[in-house]
């Protein structure tokens, strides 16, 4: 297939684009950016410049292409709203583009608000700002093949610069590990290749669903974490109030611990990389 990827320079995107182009498919990938547009282009992929808002231009390559994987989010949580809303307008463009085919749009979105033990035919929570999975259900419903990919809040990996880093650089300014309440919250976490490896397997078996969990390690209780983190620090582990995690409070204090087992039944996705605490018990995690 050819295959458009939005955020293809990202860190789930790149991995993306590698995963299909050592499949044997062809990709055109978006970049806003001349450096690492370049590796994209050593990569083997297609290089398209563009922004997020050139939907014109976003628009075209989707109808040039036999699907479309959307991975690209703009993570300035600054402006969290505005690019939750930007997001909305990107998926309903490449809807557009695919209307009247039977060409696919996976997009991308997050676990946030789902509750423990949550499965793919769960429904989003409604109270989430992020507008990914709302939008691919719209364009679904005007016959788009679309469906989208629930990414574990930890897609893990050195050179992760995610949540878990968020969450490092907070126990260095702080000088201590802190987690909610009791800690008893659960996070779940994927390997970045795994990830990767359930958008390929949904495009080459038909995208047949309209959720998929990239989900590996289902149940991290957060205190886990916060352990994992202050033993490689040096530092104490302890209770703290959501004042603590300012704008991070809503994420470290949330159950998203789901089950991917329905994933792994359709796709015959088995994940082979490290698990989530096997990886944050590198010392490349801590460096810097």
């Amino acid at each position: 297939m050819h295959v458009f990827v939005t955020g293809a320079t990202g860190w789930l995107g790149a991995a993306v684009v590698q995963e299909l182009i050592g499949a044997g498919h062809r990709v055109t990938g978006l970049s806003r950016s001349s450096e690492k547009a370049l590796a994209l282009a050593a990569a083997g992929a297609t290089v398209l410049r563009a922004t997020l808002d050139d939907l014109d231009v976003l628009q075209g390559a989707a109808a040039a292409a036999d699907a479309v994987i959307h991975t690209a989010f703009n993570h300035d949580f600054s402006r969290f709203l505005d690019n939750c809303e930007q997001d909305r307008r990107v998926i309903e463009a490449l809807g557009r583009a695919l209307e009247g085919s039977s060409r696919p749009l996976l997009v991308t979105s997050g676990l946030y608000g789902m509750g423990r033990g949550a499965s793919e035919t769960d429904l989003p929570n409604p109270a989430s700002p992020r507008l990914s999975e709302s939008a691919a259900r719209a364009v679904a419903e005007r016959g788009v093949r679309a469906a989208t990919v629930r990414l574990a809040p930890s897609v893990h990996g050195l050179g992760d610069y995610g949540f878990v880093p968020i969450l490092v650089r907070l126990a260095r300014e702080t000088g201590l590990s802190a987690y909610l309440g009791e800690g008893n919250n659960c996070w779940s976490g994927v390997y970045r290749q795994d990830a990767a490896r359930v958008y390929r397997l949904a495009l080459e078996q038909g995208v047949t669903e309209s959720v998929y969990h990239a989900v590996a390690d289902e149940q991290i209780p957060f205190k886990v974490l916060a352990g994992m983190i202050g033993k490689h620090l040096g530092l104490p582990v302890v209770s703290r109030e959501r004042e603590h995690f300012g704008w991070f409070a809503n994420m470290a204090g949330a159950d998203m611990s789901v089950s991917g087992a329905r994933t792994r039944e359709l796709l015959g996705w088995t994940p082979q990389g490290p698990s989530f605490l096997a990886d944050l018990d590198q010392p490349g995690y801590y460096a810097g």
